[in-house]
């Protein structure tokens, strides 16, 4: 059981809340952000778990070895929208990182602001990388903007952040980037429980979707299904190599669990397609996990179902608690100190947590 904090959510004060909750709901892994302020928060969290009785969990870090949705910001210049706009990507954002805009004088000094001294619409720390607010404006302002890691600077965070675990995410035809982003890893030296992997049926530098039938039709799912499994056969072989032990995260539909319950088939459909042939090591299902992924995987027949070592949950996880955490910082504090709150916020983490670690047991 992981609960994904985001490789690119610095909400420091909803990751707090967050990782104490479900760390005292029993999850057994903590997936964040690589990034020293967030790391921190999640280990405040786990703390006040800890003290509550709660098992350490692990804390996983993500890195990408190229370009992903999980790590990227959305942007656009609040000044250029439209005085008459009903601003749909104010609605659509789960993460409610695109604040109301409040019209009069000096009503974009609320924005946050770029290294260029830019307004910002998005709130950065808020904002994921779900990319629901970029199609949704009707006049095309809102760009996403890569967060990659330069090379130089990872074995010296990763030292200084020692988590127990990292997640690489990669991508179909991207072997040479993957190991060139594992020797950084390895430069670090720190000592691992596992090194995940998580990849989906995204292909590098592959074409959008054909816009005419006179385009070339895209990859069959069974054709991106067999290219996938040689992809992760590849990974396998490089993290023998460099000694760490593997962990693979099937990615279904990313950043999707609080759409609604049929994106929970996507990681589901994609384990049943390649399960037997996947190389050594436990299996994670994630990429529109919610609380419909389990009944749909005990509809697998045996030993299916029984392969599948566990789940992440992410989007669904922080919406379930999105009114309590927005409650508590009305107020001026943490969710995890709101006596009155905290029962059903704790009801709502585990209700999600426990039909996987009855599962297990």
């Amino acid at each position: 059981m992981k609960w994904i904090g985001g490789a690119s959510n610095q909400d420091l004060a909803a990751i707090e809340d967050l990782a104490g909750l479900y760390s005292l709901a029993g999850v057994h892994c903590l997936d964040l952000a690589a990034d020293p302020a967030v790391v921190a928060a999640a280990r405040r969290g786990i703390a006040w778990a800890e003290a509550r009785g709660a098992a350490r969990p692990w804390v996983m870090v993500s890195l990408s070895d190229g370009a992903d949705p999980h790590f990227r910001k959305a942007w656009f210049d609040p000044a250029r929208c439209p005085p008459d706009c009903p601003r749909p990507c104010e609605r659509v954002c789960p993460a409610l990182a695109i604040p109301a805009l409040e019209p009069g004088p000096g009503a974009l000094s609320r924005f946050s602001r770029t290294h260029d001294g830019a307004a910002s619409g998005v709130l950065e720390e808020r904002c994921y990388g779900c990319g629901r607010c970029l199609p949704a404006c009707p006049v095309g302002l809102i760009e996403e903007r890569d967060q990659l890691l330069p090379a130089a600077a990872v074995a010296p965070l990763l030292a200084a952040l020692r988590p127990d675990a990292i997640e690489l995410h990669t991508r179909i035809g991207r072997s040479g980037a993957f190991a060139a982003r594992l020797e950084q890893v390895r430069a670090a030296g720190i000592p691992l429980r596992r090194l995940a992997v998580s990849c989906g049926l995204e292909v590098e530098g592959a074409p959008p979707p054909a816009a005419s039938p006179s385009e070339a039709p895209a990859p069959r799912p069974e054709a991106l299904a067999e290219r996938l499994v040689d992809e992760l056969w590849n990974r396998f072989a490089q993290l023998r190599a460099a000694g760490f032990a593997p962990l693979w995260q099937l990615d279904g539909r990313p950043m999707s669990g609080d759409v609604g319950a049929g994106t929970a088939r996507s990681a589901v459909q994609l384990w049943g397609r390649i399960a037997p042939q996947l190389p050594p090591g436990p299996i994670q299902l994630a990429g529109g996990t919610n609380d419909r992924t389990l009944p749909l995987l005990q509809e697998l027949q045996p030993p299916a179902c029984a392969g599948v070592a566990g789940v992440a949950f992410g989007s669904v996880a922080r919406a379930r608690l999105q009114p309590l955490l927005l409650q508590a910082q009305l107020r001026g504090g943490r969710l995890l100190d709101q006596a009155d709150l905290l029962p059903e916020a704790l009801a709502m983490a585990t209700d999600l947590v426990e039909p996987w670690l009855v599962r297990r047991a």
